[in-house]
């Protein structure tokens, strides 16, 4: 298919503003790592929460979302709706918290926190793992979704795929590498406002066509289960298309009580983490990073979805005869079909905006372990330069070159995958475990880094023994991997040296937490600090209702259920008043 004139103008238009940013923002980003990595901790939260937003909006969000609608219906969304919970508990119980710690990277925070050579390894492995192993994997996903896109799109021979999305990623480089992350934060919200706006337009003009004929139409051409917002819950997991999405007691169980705590996945890391953590450390102020936070959480699971589940329900309807594996192609074939010259380019650019916001995201934020936590800290300390002017500008330097290094690893990555579907899975099961330590770290102050080394380590061992040589089946597999995790790493923190006193002591003494300390309130000859803990579990069910309330209301009222609305549309109002009564006495 070809693109018309205005098409091309428009892609042109987004490509020039984003290398404008960058280029904008140059000067202010190379100043130090602070500026190039947290953009001088200076950001508002409404830039903040949009750029996490707009990171969380990848190529392939649509089409996932579009592939669960196909399948499950609209309760096949409850498979990441469940993160909602430990998303809000990162809001008001660590948001602050990873701010307080005036720390540069996520990975800064292990020495500060622990102490001796294993935290020193800790620190390294983690740097390399996590900056380059598992961000070019996912970096490579993302290219694969929109590699997919230009194929169904384009109808372009598989050799110019790559070709094509090489030429995108080094336009995101490029201006990552310039701005630093003021530029990709600026840019982010710029492009979460244009993805959304074309996926709401391709939404619109979709449910529109003659073959939908509106939401009354859709709703007649529907089977009764792909409109049900929560899923059937059985003795046996049966999920397909003659009944929606059906699953276990032991798999809702899974979801609902253990998956949103225990599990380390990125982009949702229990206690923050990642590119959540460098946003939060980037506000202004703690009140900044508790509502960038807050904003972040809503706008994902309340903004998003609907423009998505649209399209997925109406895909349903028109391409009735997609193969299965291909199932989430039919938001690609809704575009290709139905949107008219000019649309195409704003829906490409659409696609455009939401990959290079991801893209340029892990760039940056893999760039920052690279340089902070792997280069500065082992191989060429601040000392080791003349002045600290000089060791600035050598970091960002340094920064730049990581930046476009991790891109050409992860093209080289994605020329080697055709399908990660498995990826997923093995990622929260080979981090089973592993997030009550990232939880526990900051209120237990007996956690040491042979806890979270061991936390680490031992999922991938009990993955391996359950899938290999038990040979079972989510979710038996993953509860064996938290329960054997668990049990290792509490034993590993017992029969080692806790932490050093005087690290606790300074960590403690800094940040503040609530939680179990006495040993180094002692030691310190203070009183515990206050940790508001009533107020924040409020804040938490309050916010979580609250969302959850907002996501219905809008369902049932874009399918005019108007009792049912009503019912969410109070409940919200409700949770909405006790959130704000509340929200102030967390924030100290």
């Amino acid at each position: 298919m070809k693109l018309a004139i205005i098409d091309w103008l428009i892609i042109l238009a987004y490509l020039l503003l984003s290398l404008y940013i960058g280029l904008k923002y140059k000067e202010k980003a190379g100043k130090s790592l602070s500026d190039f990595f947290l953009g001088g901790r200076n950001l508002p939260w409404y830039i903040a929460g949009l750029s996490m937003v707009a990171t969380t909006f990848a190529a392939d969000t649509p089409l996932a979302v579009t592939e669960l609608v196909s399948k499950n219906g609209i309760s096949g969304n409850w498979l990441w709706w469940n993160m909602l919970i430990g998303g809000m508990l990162t809001t008001f119980f660590f948001a602050k918290l990873w701010r307080r710690a005036e720390i540069l990277t996520e990975l800064e925070f292990i020495e500060i926190r622990y102490s001796g050579k294993p935290a020193s390894f800790l620190r390294a492995f983690k740097s390399i793992y996590l900056g380059v192993f598992m961000n070019t994997i996912i970096i490579g996903w993302v290219n694969l979704a929109l590699i997919s896109i230009f194929k169904v799109f384009f109808d372009i021979p598989d050799y110019q795929l790559l070709i094509y999305v090489a030429g995108a990623m080094l336009i995101t480089a490029i201006y990552s590498s310039i701005s630093g992350l003021i530029g990709v934060a600026i840019t982010d919200a710029i492009q979460f406002v244009i993805a959304m706006t074309g996926c709401i337009v391709l939404a619109i003009i979709v449910l529109s066509s003659d073959k939908i004929g509106g939401i009354d139409g859709l709703k007649t051409k529907l089977p009764d289960w792909s409109l049900s917002f929560f899923p059937n819950i059985s003795s046996n997991s049966v999920s397909g298309i003659a009944s929606g999405l059906s699953i276990s007691i032991a798999s809702f169980f899974a979801y609902s009580m253990i998956q949103w705590w225990s599990s380390w996945y990125p982009g949702a890391e229990p206690g923050g983490g990642g590119y959540v953590a460098q946003r939060m450390m980037s506000c202004k102020d703690e009140k900044h990073s508790v509502f960038a936070t807050l904003f972040f959480q809503v706008a994902h699971y309340c903004i998003r979805p609907w423009p998505w589940i649209i399209v997925g329900l109406c895909a349903i309807v028109l391409y009735p005869d997609l193969p299965e594996a291909d199932k989430k192609l039919g938001y690609v074939l809704a575009m290709k079909d139905f949107l008219p010259a000019g649309l195409k380019g704003l829906l490409l650019v659409a696609f455009l905006a939401a990959y290079m916001s991801t893209i340029s995201t892990q760039l940056n934020w893999g760039a920052s372990y690279l340089t902070n936590d792997l280069y500065k800290r082992f191989f060429r300390p601040s000392e080791s330069f003349e002045n600290e002017e000089k060791a600035q500008k050598n970091y960002v330097f340094i920064g730049r070159v990581f930046t476009i290094l991790i891109m050409l690893i992860a093209l080289i990555i994605t020329n080697f995958l055709h399908t990660i579907s498995g990826v997923w899975t093995f990622i929260i099961e080979c981090g089973a475990g592993l997030g009550l330590v990232l939880i526990l770290r900051w209120y237990w102050w007996r956690i040491n880094a042979w806890s979270e080394i061991a936390a680490t380590i031992t999922p991938f061992i009990a993955y391996a023994i359950s899938k290999f040589l038990l040979n079972w089946e989510y979710p038996d597999s993953f509860f064996f991997t938290v329960g054997i995790t668990t049990i290792t790493w509490i034993i590993v923190t017992f029969i080692t040296k806790p932490t050093k006193i005087e690290v606790l002591q300074s960590f403690y003494s800094k940040v503040k937490p609530g939680g179990s300390w006495k040993p180094v309130t002692k030691s310190l000859n203070i009183l515990p600090f206050k940790s508001n803990s009533k107020y924040l579990f409020i804040c938490w069910a309050s916010s979580i209702t609250m969302t959850y309330s907002i996501l219905f209301f809008l369902g049932k009222l874009i399918f005019k259920d108007w009792k049912e609305m009503f019912i969410w549309l109070i409940i919200a109002i409700i949770s909405l008043i006790i959130l704000k009564k509340n929200i102030n006495k967390t924030i100290n």
